[in-house]
């Protein structure tokens, strides 16, 4: 387990103490299960937890609590680094991976964390049954296909934080088009952390004005934050069916 930075405690004050319980978690059972590559050991602090956690100076505090649903949450980044440090958030964890689900729903337990929900379903499948002012979601998919898959879960005024790259700006230009015609008004890259981590948290903001047509989106194909970040996880080169030229590689049961 890396050690904890001093910057650590700004970041999640009284509550520091929880989050070094959850870096411990994702030394030990994030990577033995597979959510967090062994490499990534050394720089979970400032690479993972913090670098979702300052996310949460993008959700203003209100004088009620506050939900939001976390997209594809896979080792629960940005999801659970944001319901540590914001108490008075409602968090709900969407992830389609029954294995994830699982090993969330047992951090949530392990670490007593009474303001998170897990939900083992698609983005597309929680339409009809959550709705919040804020989405998140992180190395999910591009901005447009993302938009897609949460914009129906964002109420009249919310905004999907999407944790980006330094491409964030460049994104943001190629998709532009794409989100206005989605129901997007107002987009635009925010960086936080700037003056406490070595680097800085981009985030690509899409706001909507008013519910979505839920209709138009339906009539899409079904897709999945889950398997896009399943994608991401993979090393380059390889593809679900196997290397090029070999032979199919069997699908997980």
């Amino acid at each position: 387990m890396p050690p904890t930075p001093a910057v650590a405690a700004l970041v999640f004050g009284d509550r520091l103490e929880l989050a070094e319980r959850f870096v411990a978690v994702l030394a030990d059972t994030g990577i033995s299960h597979g959510l967090i590559g062994p490499r990534e050991a050394p720089r979970l602090w400032d690479r993972h937890v913090l670098n979702c956690a300052v996310v949460h100076e993008a959700i203003p505090r209100g004088p009620q609590r506050q939900q939001l649903i976390d997209v594809g949450s896979g080792a629960g980044l940005p999801g659970l680094a944001l319901a540590i440090a914001r108490p008075d958030l409602d968090v709900h964890l969407v992830e389609p991976l029954a294995r994830r689900t699982g090993w969330l729903s047992g951090v949530v337990a392990q670490l007593d964390l009474s303001n998170v929900t897990v939900h083992t379903a698609r983005a597309e499948a929680m339409w009809d049954r959550l709705q919040a002012p804020w989405v998140t979601a992180r190395a999910v998919s591009r901005i447009a296909q993302l938009a897609e898959w949460t914009l129906p879960l964002l109420e009249a005024g919310g905004s999907l934080l999407a944790l980006k790259g330094e491409r964030a700006a460049e994104e943001l230009a190629e998709s532009g088009a794409a989100l206005q015609r989605l129901g997007v008004v107002d987009a635009a890259v925010e960086t936080y952390g700037s003056e406490l981590l070595a680097a800085p948290t981009f985030v690509l903001r899409a706001t909507v004005d008013e519910v979505v047509d839920r209709r138009r989106f339906r009539s899409r194909a079904p897709s999945s934050a889950g398997s896009a970040r399943r994608r991401a996880d993979r090393p380059r080169g390889t593809r679900r069916n196997g290397p090029a030229g070999g032979e199919p590689r069997r699908r997980p049961s």
